[in-house]
């Protein structure tokens, strides 16, 4: 018997989704299942409700200013940072680009890695038409040089939890490069897990973003909470 296909469902954004705020900046835990921005799905993407939570809370009927600053893939959760004005999206963009945006993520694997902690380079190139990434040892043309840090953190019931910390940030990075490795995230069949959730979401969180203030000039610190879904809660306690 076939199992029942997955929608997700689209909440509204609400105060107890967003991680931090202030006049320039907007952090938000992305819920598994949310676009970043609009797709040819026609969803109704996160920057959209958020531009409508910012218009609601602080009355603006023409709406409001969002710049999207990066992104995370629709089966990922955690922090996502957005500009509220120009000057702060202008700044965050050159931060990224000269990674000063520090990432933290976590993902949970099915497979012990081997080595348990090391740096990972390959170069990546990526299909947009598949919206697939396959990762290459040395440059071939179109690719890009992808490397990240990563380091076993806990063991629970035979599921590995993994810190990454992305050096890089390119598209699929971290889940086409842990599978380089024989271990990808649970739950994502599209770089070699066997099989898919029925939530279509994977293993993959978002957990941290530490940067200097584009505009007030001080450290932040931005945490995630892991999404209560009877899984991840099970591992909170081993994250930094």
């Amino acid at each position: 018997m076939a199992r029942p296909e997955f929608h997700y469902t689209s909440y509204d954004i609400t105060d107890k989704d967003v991680l931090y705020e202030d006049n320039h900046l907007i952090a938000i835990n992305k819920r598994a299942g949310d676009i970043v921005q609009v797709d040819d799905t026609g969803d109704e993407s996160l920057d959209e409700k958020v531009k409508k939570y910012i218009a609601k809370k602080y009355d603006k009927p023409n709406g409001a200013f969002l710049g999207v600053v990066h992104r995370l893939d629709r089966p990922v959760s955690g922090v996502i940072l957005f500009a509220k004005t120009s000057k702060a999206l202008d700044r965050i963009n050159k931060m990224f680009k000269a990674r000063e945006m520090h990432k933290t993520y976590y993902a949970v694997l099915r497979k012990r890695p081997y080595p348990e902690a090391g740096t990972l380079v390959h170069y990546l190139v990526k299909n947009p038409q598949k919206n697939v990434t396959k990762a290459h040892d040395r440059e071939v043309p179109g690719s890009l040089r992808s490397e990240l840090n990563y380091k076993l953190a806990g063991e629970l019931d035979g599921y590995y939890l993994i810190e990454v910390d992305p050096i890089t940030g390119r598209p699929h990075q971290i889940r086409v490069q842990l599978s380089t490795l024989g271990t990808p995230i649970v739950g994502d069949n599209k770089y070699g897990y066997p099989r898919g959730s029925l939530r279509k979401s994977i293993c993959l969180h978002a957990r941290r973003l530490q940067f200097i203030h584009p505009i007030k000039k001080e450290p932040i610190l931005i945490t995630a909470p892991v999404p209560k879904d009877g899984f991840w809660e099970r591992f909170e306690g081993m994250m930094g």
